[in-house]
């Protein structure tokens, strides 16, 4: 009998993922959070283009704190997936696929990811 060595049950947590992989799970997820984001910014666009008082209903509904948040974190996911993206395009050209490389790669995506949506946050909230 043939023994299946493989896990099960996998658990990102309790695993310990290197910095790329955690780069490579949230590009990911910020690729659907946009995909399913999508319809929403589209009928926020139509309304606000639809007539002035459509427009001020956007501004009314963008005013409030967890819509501000909702934003923030389509902020990020947009940053994440566009610098991953281009972390990753760059790894199909063989650049960068030195472990050190591709440490330094992942934290580069992670920081400046962070560093842009703190920017956004502060331009919201201030």
């Amino acid at each position: 009998m043939k023994s299946n060595s493989r896990p099960v049950y996998l658990d990102p947590f309790r695993i310990h993922l290197p910095l790329a992989g955690w780069v490579s799970i949230l590009h990911r997820v910020s690729g659907a959070l946009l995909f399913f984001a999508f319809p929403l910014g589209v009928w926020a666009l139509s309304v606000s283009l639809s007539d002035e008082a459509g427009f001020q209903r956007v501004l009314d509904w963008m005013a409030h704190p967890l819509n501000k948040l909702g934003v923030l974190l389509l902020v990020w996911a947009f940053v994440h997936h566009l610098l991953a993206g281009v972390r990753h395009l760059a790894l199909d050209m063989h650049w960068g696929v030195e472990r050190h490389q591709s440490r330094q790669t992942s934290m580069l995506v992670m920081l400046l990811a962070a560093m842009i949506t703190l920017l956004a946050a502060w331009s919201l909230f201030a």
